[in-house]
């Protein structure tokens, strides 16, 4: 929770000015040592080499779990666009006059899913989504069992039951994986690897005489891996968002005609 309330911007500025901090400390430490003592450019060299090897596991790390909680969270919306499908083709075999109340909510009941997917995890404005999206679900129920009173023995209504319940425990899958994200912990590990190896890089390179741009341009690119790990982990606030074009594409095929006519 602590970077994620951040914009992309802000971030992007808060992990620069750190690296970029942390490498020109090294810079002038590694001038003062270079001018007081001689013989230690070897030390420093093993030990920057230790540290970037430290730091590159860690970034390693971190980037594959932001990429397999964004691959994760694609994978989830897709999946419930798929069961909202199928739902939706499976109550046009239901029996009136269930069949056009229910075909009416769910137009509503997938809106109220791409609101979900943009709404920022824990805000006002998915909370607001998922309490519509409760009122849909319980409706939707209540509309499935009235069907299956109505046909106790007939396969259509089970087969939507059943259709129906993978399309609530799909979005339920979605909604938490939106919420699961990199632990703190690793991150601020990341960042505190990170900053320690560039500030020991620009010492050791300020003990050989190296030149500042070298330096510097290590420290934007680790921020550059850094905003990309940590923005791959917000799904609503960054510039790598999980699209909701799956839901998008579902709803518009619900502008068209019912392809199953009501059963007799």
């Amino acid at each position: 929770m602590l970077f994620f309330g951040l914009n992309t911007g802000v971030l992007a500025i808060l992990l620069g000015a750190v690296t970029v901090a942390a490498t020109l400390t090294g810079l002038v430490i590694g001038r003062r040592v270079a001018r007081s003592a001689t013989g230690l450019s070897e030390h420093f060299g093993v030990l920057q080499g230790a540290l970037i090897g430290f730091m590159g596991l860690v970034l390693a790390f971190g980037l594959s779990l932001a990429l397999g909680r964004y691959e994760s969270r694609r994978a989830d919306t897709v999946d419930e666009a798929n069961a909202i499908g199928t739902a939706y083709l499976r109550a046009q075999t239901l029996a009136e006059p269930v069949r056009t109340e229910t075909l009416d909510l769910f137009p509503r009941y997938t809106e109220t899913s791409i609101a979900i997917a943009e709404a920022t995890p824990g805000s006002a404005a998915e909370r607001r989504a998922l309490a519509l999206s409760a009122e849909d679900q319980r409706r939707l129920w209540a509309l499935a069992g009235q069907s299956l009173d109505q046909a106790p023995d007939a396969s259509a209504p089970r087969l939507y039951v059943e259709s129906l319940n993978e399309t609530f425990d799909a979005q339920s899958t979605r909604v938490y994986a939106l919420a699961n994200r990199v632990p703190t912990a690793v991150l601020l590990l990341e960042v505190v690897g990170a900053a320690t190896a560039l500030g020991v890089l620009a010492l050791h390179l300020a003990t050989l005489g190296g030149r500042v741009t070298t330096a510097l341009i290590s420290a934007l690119l680790v921020t550059l891996l850094l905003v990309v790990t940590f923005d791959l982990d917000r799904p609503t606030r960054g510039l790598i968002r999980v699209p909701a074009t799956p839901l998008t594409d579902v709803l518009s095929t619900m502008s068209h005609p019912p392809a199953a006519a009501a059963p007799d």
